[in-house]
C-alpha cells in the first residue's frame, strides 16, 4: 500500500494537507494474517417476510439455510425502511407467530478494514427489525391478580454494577436521524456534552445531512427536535452538533481512556437498530489497535478514517455509532464507531455483532471535540512522509515532504519506522494510527533501520487543519 502526504493527498483518504496518511504508530498485534481486499459494499436488498410456518433460517421447501462466514463486513449506521409484508392470521387454537426479519485490511497487526458505512433510506429491509406478537386467542386467565402498590417501588442499585451504569448514562444519550436531500440517510447515536444540546457523535452519523439535508435528535425522554451541524472532522470519524431549543439535559460525564486496562468490564449505551437506550456490556479485549474504516455510503468504497482503537466485545450494531462506552463508574472511556462483521463478501447482507467493535478513545475525541466547538475544525498532528509495509515488517518511508519534522529530524527515504515510543510499528497503518493518536507538537520518539542499523530520533510533531 503506498500513500502520500500534503495537498496532494487522495480524496479517498480524508487526511489533512501536508499530513501524512501514514503518520501512525505502533502497536501490539495479534500473529500475521494474509492481506484482504477492500470491497465496495453493494446495495442492502430487502429480506422477504418468511413463509407461513417458517422461522428466517429455512428456505422454501423448509430447509436450514447456511449462514455465510468468512469475509469482513461494513458497520453500518441503522438505515431506516419499511418492514417487509408479514402474514399475521393465526392458526386455530394457536397464537399468530411474530414475524423477526433483519437487516479487514489485515496487516501484521491485524489493521482490520471495517467500513463505517452509512447506507441509503429504503434499502433498509434487510436489517429493518419488525419487533411484536399478535396476542389473539390470548386470554388472560381471569384468576391472577397483582398485588396493589400505592408508590414506585425503589430500587437499590449497587455500586459500579451494570445495573447502576445504565441508569446514570442512558439519561445523557440521544438518538440521531439524519436524511440527505434526496431522502436518504440512517440512524446512530450521539453522547450530550452540555446541558442546552452540544452532542458529540461520529462523523459518518451526520454527514449525509449536510448540503441541505435534515438532521433530529430523539433525547431519552422521547423529545424529537431538529439539530445543526457545528462542526465535522472525518480524520478522526468525530463530529459535534447542537439539538436545538433544549436545555437541562444531562452532560455525560467524560472520564480518561489512558488507564484502561484489558479485561476491563465496559458498557456500551446507544440505539442499535433504531431500538433507543440499548445497553450491552463486555470487557476492553485490546487496546491501540489499528482500525482503518472506509464508507461506502455512496455506492463505492473509500477510505476513512486511521483509528487507533479500543476493542472491546460488548454488543455493538449498526446504529450504536457516535454512543458511548464506558466503564463502571459511568464515565465516557471511547465513541462507539465501528464492528468487523461476516459474509460480505460471499454476498450476503450485513452481519451484526460478533464480538469485533471498536471505540475512538475519549482521550483523543475529548480534544477533537474542543476544536470542533471552538472553530468548526480539527488540527491534526503531522510527521511528513508517505509510506509503504515494509516486507519484513515495519514502515518504510516512500518521500519526505521538505521542511516537514521528519525532514528536520533527519529521516530519509528509504528508512523503515519499526517503533514508535517504544511501541511495535508492524504495518504503515499501524503508524499511521500511533502519530493520528498524538497532538500537534507533541514530541515522539521513532525507531527506524537504514542500511542494517537501528536508530532513534526524537521528532516534534507539525500540525495540520482538517
Amino acid at each position: 500500500m503506498t500513500d502520500t502526504t500534503g495537498p496532494a493527498s487522495s480524496p479517498d483518504q480524508p487526511f489533512p494537507a501536508g499530513a501524512s496518511p501514514y503518520d501512525q504508530g505502533p502497536y501490539s498485534s495479534p500473529p500475521p494474517v494474509p492481506p484482504q481486499p477492500t470491497q465496495p459494499l453493494p446495495p442492502v436488498p430487502p429480506v422477504p417476510a418468511p413463509l407461513a410456518g417458517q422461522g428466517p433460517g429455512v428456505d422454501a421447501a423448509g430447509n436450514p439455510v447456511p449462514t455465510a462466514f468468512g469475509a469482513w463486513s461494513p458497520f453500518e449506521e441503522y438505515a431506516t425502511a419499511p418492514a417487509p409484508a408479514v402474514s399475521s392470521a393465526p392458526e386455530p387454537s394457536q397464537p399468530a407467530e411474530s414475524d423477526r426479519s433483519g437487516r479487514p485490511r489485515t496487516g501484521r497487526t491485524m489493521a482490520l478494514v471495517v467500513a463505517a458505512a452509512l447506507i441509503a433510506g429504503g434499502l433498509g429491509g434487510g436489517i429493518g427489525a419488525v419487533i411484536g406478537a399478535n396476542h389473539a386467542n390470548n386470554a388472560t386467565p381471569a384468576s391472577l391478580s397483582s398485588p396493589a402498590t400505592t408508590a414506585p417501588v425503589k430500587v437499590n442499585l449497587p455500586a459500579g454494577s451494570v445495573e447502576a451504569v445504565a441508569a446514570k448514562v442512558l439519561p445523557s444519550v440521544v438518538s440521531i436521524i439524519e436524511r440527505a436531500t434526496d431522502g436518504s440517510g440512517g440512524e446512530g447515536s450521539g453522547i450530550v456534552l452540555s446541558s442546552d444540546g452540544l452532542i458529540l457523535t461520529n462523523n459518518h452519523v451526520v454527514v449525509d445531512s449536510e448540503n441541505g439535508g435534515s438532521l433530529k435528535v430523539t433525547t431519552s425522554d422521547g423529545k424529537t427536535v431538529d439539530a445543526t451541524i457545528i462542526g465535522t472532522d472525518p480524520t478522526s470519524d468525530l463530529a459535534v452538533i447542537k439539538a436545538q431549543g433544549v436545555s437541562g439535559l444531562l452532560p455525560a460525564t467524560l472520564g480518561t481512556s489512558s488507564e484502561l486496562v484489558v479485561g476491563q468490564t465496559v458498557v456500551a449505551v446507544g440505539s442499535p437498530l433504531g431500538l433507543s437506550g440499548t445497553v450491552t456490556s463486555g470487557i476492553v479485549s485490546a487496546l491501540n489497535r489499528p482500525v482503518s474504516t472506509s464508507d461506502s455510503s455512496s455506492g463505492t468504497s473509500t477510505t476513512g478514517a486511521v483509528l487507533n482503537a479500543i476493542q472491546t466485545d460488548a454488543a455493538i450494531n449498526p446504529g450504536n455509532s457516535g454512543g458511548p462506552l464506558v466503564d463502571l463508574n459511568g464515565s465516557v472511556v471511547g465513541i462507539n464507531s465501528a464492528i468487523a462483521s461476516l459474509g460480505a463478501s460471499l454476498g450476503s447482507t450485513q452481519s451484526g455483532s460478533i464480538g469485533l467493535g471498536f471505540s475512538i478513545p475519549i482521550d483523543q475525541a475529548r480534544r477533537i471535540a474542543q476544536e470542533l466547538i471552538k472553530t468548526g475544525h480539527a488540527t491534526h498532528p503531522q510527521l511528513g512522509v508517505s509510506l509503504t509495509d515494509a516486507p519484513n515488517g515495519g514502515a518504510t518511508i516512500a518521500s519526505v515532504t521538505p521542511g516537514s519534522p521528519a525532514d528536520k529530524a533527519g529521516l530519509k527515504v528509504g528508512d523503515v519506522v519499526t517503533a514508535v515510543d517504544g511501541h511495535l510499528v508492524d504495518t504503515s497503518d499501524t503508524l499511521v494510527a500511533d502519530i493520528r493518536s498524538s497532538a500537534p507538537g507533541a514530541t515522539v520518539a521513532v525507531t527506524y533501520t537504514r542500511g542494517g542499523q537501528s536508530s532513534t530520533v526524537n521528532v516534534t510533531l507539525g500540525s495540520a487543519s482538517s
